[in-house]
């Protein structure tokens, strides 16, 4: 999360009326970014990660656990604690987080008062052996934070609190629910960072929208789940704000769970890699090729199979986070006819990315989405400022939308040397992919943000999706790779990855061959040598673009299909090791994070999300009817918490080894 302004924040129909001056604006600093850093350099790649975490707090004499609201108090803690400030790690103002110095971890607030979120104190570099850190560095980050909460208090890495919204205290200390912010029916106003960014985030998306946002996830129907589901929290007796007519009329579906509030989705956890391109060409091209591959990580690392205490019938977080902040009115819905809105909008705020940006000769037209959203006056304001279709376009669908919080204090002026007006649309477009010009007063280049994987209970599961993904950058620019497919089958695919069990029993959209086209052989001879996995092949098509794709399993994409063709995602990565000076001490400890991986993909190890749904229905407490229950949800989290603190130890039992959490080896990666 980057750093929060303060300010007067203007309720939605004051800053409705300012939004064409926001858009106009940040337009006008998106230019001068432009100008000064189109041509920027640097030397090489450099990558970091986000790992988030959900505090707990454990009652054991009730065999209780609740979600602590205790951020603030314990990112004071972290600020003013005097070794770590000396270290370099901390400064004592919460709403600025920063670090200084070199290595020491860095903890950010978060929309939910019970979230924390760390980051590395600087950015991995490209070497091997930063790679070999991370795993230690994760870990070490947990110690920190552990160790400036309560004793019975513990950072937990899990999507989301499994009974978030019930109808019991889920929340130390209770507040009742049904504030002025969030008019939600389950969870008040407290839960979210009183940073006046974030209640007014929820209370103008909310006010634009017309009506709550209706989060539905269809209730996992087990032997004994009352048939129809109706949700039992549900109130439809509530006449406290207007909105509470939502559910008398049909916002809570039958054999769903039912959720109002933008504290249901950005109340979530998740694992984002973001890199430091060494251009932006280079940036261009990672933001293309990466895209692709969202929703297979997505599908991969599935861990959210529970919401307001019941077991879901999908497995991970995206769409409910996209119905969360969801400012769409019923006209740009198409419930209703255009009036007053300018455009119909297929896709939330938040949702997988719409337009390729790479200046690639690789990008056929016929990739693109058809049903694409342009500002066209500012797209062609960038491009009379020297900027390209391409990138134009990308920038002008981001500013269709509306900006939700503004400030009045920064309507004064437009000051080029600030990003604030464009930051206020670029960093409210949550997509799957975020790319991300230099900032105008740091060292930075352009950057590129993955951001679709759920977090893992381990930091070994957390490190080794993290270097996969580092592993495949490196890949992608030095085999000069190529995963385009058309942007709907990538839509298409995120939806996918919600399915049950979707890692095994789903298939995704994915290109049939990645390879470049390599010189073909004449008279016995050629121009270049050839890797084991290559083949001569004549260049890039150009015939049927539904030719160049097909549908794969999971286990075909990341091991490849043998006799098919395509490689899979791990043997490129191997191949690129191969090709590189690596000694046989990295490489056997690189191949423990990537056998992991090959494991999950094959479902030899289980997702997150089955483990968890097996736990539940294994538990002596759980009726079959798909209510996850205080004790469950007790015994649930205990279970991780242990997994966790014996992550890596021998003796730690069979539903660790069952998921594969306890699979790390001790000692020598070659012993």
């Amino acid at each position: 999360m980057g750093l929060l302004a303060l300010g007067t924040p203007l309720d939605w129909p004051e800053a409705k009326k300012k939004a064409d001056y926001v858009r106009q604006w940040g337009i006008e600093q998106l230019l001068a970014i432009w100008k000064r850093a189109k041509g920027k350099e640097r030397d090489a790649l450099r990558w970091g990660d986000e790992i988030e975490y959900l505090v707990v707090a454990f009652d054991e004499d009730r065999q209780k656990v609740k979600l602590s609201l205790r951020q603030a108090d314990i990112l004071r803690d972290l600020a003013e604690d005097s070794v770590l400030k000396e270290q370099g790690g901390y400064v004592p103002d919460l709403q600025a987080v920063q670090h200084h110095g070199d290595s020491i971890p860095v903890f950010h607030p978060e929309f939910g008062r019970f979230m924390l979120e760390a980051t590395p104190g600087k950015p991995w570099g490209i070497g091997f052996k930063d790679l070999l850190d991370v795993e230690p560095n994760m870990k070490w980050r947990r110690v920190i934070a552990k160790d400036h909460m309560n004793s019975n208090e513990y950072p937990i890495t899990l999507t989301t609190f499994p009974r978030l919204g019930t109808r019991d205290d889920f929340i130390e200390p209770y507040f009742q629910p049904s504030g002025e912010r969030l008019r939600s029916q389950f969870l008040p106003d407290e839960i979210a960072n009183p940073h006046i960014r974030f209640p007014t985030l929820a209370a103008n998306i909310r006010s634009r929208r017309g009506r709550k946002v209706e989060i539905n996830v269809p209730v996992f129907k087990d032997d004994k789940t009352p048939l129809p589901f109706k949700d039992p929290t549900v109130n439809y007796d509530l006449h406290k704000w207007p909105e509470d007519d939502d559910v008398r009329n049909g916002a809570a579906k039958d054999d769903h769970i039912y959720m109002d509030a933008m504290a249901f989705g950005m109340g979530s956890c998740c694992l984002q890699i973001t890199f430091q391109a060494k251009n932006i060409i280079e940036g261009r091209k990672l933001y293309d090729q990466l895209s692709p591959l969202g929703p297979i990580m997505l599908a991969l690392t599935a861990a959210t199979p529970i919401y307001k205490g019941f077991l879901a019938d999908t497995d991970v977080r995206w769409n409910q986070i996209g119905r969360a902040v969801d400012d769409r009115t019923r006209e740009e819905l198409g419930e209703a006819p255009l009036k007053h809105d300018r455009w119909r909008i297929p896709k939330s705020r938040y949702a997988s990315n719409s337009t390729y940006i790479s200046q690639d000769p690789r990008l056929r037209k016929e990739y693109m989405d058809p049903d694409l959203v342009v500002d066209q006056d500012l797209k062609q304001r960038l491009m009379n400022g020297g900027m390209d279709d391409l990138l134009a376009t990308h920038f002008a669908h981001l500013f269709i939308r509306d900006p939700i919080v503004i400030f009045a204090e920064d309507l004064k002026e437009l000051d080029l040397n600030k990003t604030d007006h464009f930051e206020n649309l670029q960093s409210t477009n949550w997509q799957h992919m975020r790319f991300k010009p230099p900032p105008h007063d740091k060292d930075t280049g352009w950057r590129v943000e993955f951001r679709p994987m759920e977090i893992q209970i381990t930091d070994f599961e957390n490190a080794a999706f993290s270097i996969l993904i580092v592993l495949i950058t490196r890949a992608i620019l030095s085999f000069d790779l190529n995963f385009y497919i058309p942007i709907p089958l990538t839509t298409a695919n995120m939806e996918t990855a919600h399915a049950r069990n979707a890692v095994l029993e789903q298939k995704f959209h994915f290109r049939n061959d990645p390879l470049p086209p390599r010189p073909m052989k004449v008279n016995g001879a050629s121009g270049t040598s050839t890797p084991a996995h290559q083949t001569s092949r004549p260049p890039t098509p150009t015939g049927p673009v539904e030719d160049e794709h097909s549908l794969m399993t999971i286990d075909e994409i990341i091991n490849g299909r043998s006799g098919k063709g395509f490689p899979g995602l791990i043997p490129l990565v191997e191949s690129y090791l191969n090709s590189v000076n690596v000694d046989v001490e990295t490489r056997c400890e690189l191949a423990r994070y990537l056998d992991l991986i090959s494991k999950r993909a094959s479902g030899q190890l289980w997702t997150t999300a089955k483990w968890i749904r097996h736990f539940v229905r294994e538990n002596e407490d759980y009726k079959g009817d798909s209510v996850v229950s205080e004790h469950v949800n007790y015994d649930l989290l205990k279970a991780v918490e242990e997994i966790t603190e014996n992550e890596g130890k021998t003796g730690v039992g069979e539903e660790m080894l069952r998921s594969g959490w306890a699979t790390r080896p001790q000692g020598s990666a070659c012993g």
